[in-house]
């Protein structure tokens, strides 16, 4: 009797988990009328869209290795839709707007491609930024280093050791990150972690021991 309520409880325990962790997604196609939104329907659609951003949320759960809800941030829902406007996505105040007119001129796999992009995008509402104070490029870096690890990184990306400056931003500071990942397993876990509350680039030290500067200049020299 005694294991069984014990089971029980456990069982208990685990839903609760569950429910505590919970994230409700929604997706809203407002573009219908557009071709770009009558092929997001056609060839993405809303399930796998809701399903990709459940798959992505524990994916960078675990690359940022945030395993207890207190860890994270306290996101309840995350909603995207799909608008007829300029540019590719972006993501504001938890929800994700992704460009019907970027769907309909895509000219490859647009299925993968969205995937790639709702990886970035819900990166930016999970991923800690400094309190303001992380550079851009670095917050922009994190969030393609994420699309790269979940394998979404696409061909026109630049390759390793390319790139002007480690704070250049997007596939250029996700290649260095990945690099810095390599030297340490989990720095990138770790840089996060330490930007919930604000961001210097003496962390870089803190993690490798080495000025992010100096580890920009090997990472090219390699």
């Amino acid at each position: 009797m005694a294991h069984k309520i014990s089971f029980l409880s456990f069982l208990a325990i685990l839903a609760a988990l569950q429910l505590a962790t919970a994230v409700d997604y929604t997706v809203t196609n407002t573009a219908t009328a557009t071709p770009g939104g009558v092929r997001f329907t056609n060839d993405i659609g809303v399930e796998y869209t809701t399903q990709t951003l459940a798959s992505a949320t524990s994916f960078i759960w675990n690359t940022f290795q945030q395993n207890t809800e207190n860890d994270r941030k306290n996101v309840a829902s995350v909603s995207v839709f799909i608008d007829d406007m300029d540019g590719v996505a972006y993501a504001s105040n938890n929800e994700i707007h992704v460009s019907a007119r970027y769907i309909q001129g895509y000219s490859g796999d647009v299925k993968t491609e969205i995937t790639g992009v709702l990886y970035h995008e819900i990166t930016h509402i999970w991923q800690w930024n400094g309190n303001g104070q992380a550079p851009g490029g670095l917050i922009e870096g994190i969030a393609d280093y994420v699309r790269l690890k979940a394998g979404y990184a696409p061909n026109h990306w630049v390759q390793p050791g390319q790139g002007d400056r480690w704070d250049q931003g997007y596939d250029v500071t996700a290649r260095f990150l990945d690099y810095c990942n390599g030297l340490r397993d989990g720095f990138v876990a770790e840089l996060n972690k330490k930007m919930r509350d604000g961001y210097n680039d003496g962390f870089f030290v803190d993690l490798l021991g080495k000025t992010v500067d100096q580890l920009w200049a090997e990472y090219k020299a390699t």
